[in-house]
């Protein structure tokens, strides 16, 4: 038996943590535990403080739900998921280049608003000849008894609409519903009292 002063050597049933590189697992756990202990990520150190911003599965957590608000009073529910998913598609590849500082979720609201429009056009040019119109199956509708209000919200003008869909399902200002579509924050807010 070699003597060479303990090192290498465990007590028995005690696992041995794998050397530098060997163990994602155990290097996340060591930085987990480094977090837990300061309240600080030692890689956003690594970040200068103006570009701080939240990881992109976080984004799509905190604002899924807003956007899919916001793509279906655009496209309808039919619709909705296919152009919400194009919306964080889009918004993936460009999340590096936004600014730390930027409002994410008016970001993200433009963005779907302009996938929203993209598949609506892209649906005014489908043509599908059939010989008979196939049924729809029912959806339940999570909104329940608003059903009515968004039947009537469905026949309004599409900029009244979308004010009606930025403003009260988006909860987005008049300046950036402006922004969004266009114009200015009077003609946004005319245009919701006007839906109403």
């Amino acid at each position: 038996m070699d003597d060479d002063g303990g090192a290498g050597r465990t007590a028995p049933g005690v696992r041995q943590l794998p050397q530098a590189g060997g163990d994602r697992r155990a290097d996340e756990v060591s930085r987990a535990a480094r977090v837990s202990r300061t309240g600080r990520d030692p890689r956003a150190a690594r970040v200068p403080p103006g570009d701080r911003k939240a990881p992109f599965e976080t984004v799509v957590a905190r604002h899924g739900a807003t956007v899919l608000r916001v793509c279906r009073a655009v496209v309808g529910p039919d619709d909705a998921e296919d152009a919400w998913s194009e919306t964080f598609l889009a918004a993936l590849a460009a999340y590096p280049a936004l600014p730390g500082d930027a409002n994410v979720e008016a970001w993200l609201v433009t963005i779907a608003h302009r996938k929203g429009v993209d598949a609506l056009r892209a649906r005014q040019r489908r043509a599908v000849p059939t010989a008979e119109v196939p049924e729809r199956a029912a959806r339940a509708d999570p909104a329940g008894p608003a059903v009515e209000v968004w039947a009537q919200v469905k026949d309004l003008p599409d900029k009244q609409r979308q004010v009606l869909a930025y403003r009260y399902l988006a909860g987005l200002p008049y300046q950036d519903i402006a922004d969004i579509l266009g114009g200015t924050a009077v003609a946004a807010r005319r245009a919701a009292a006007d839906g109403i």
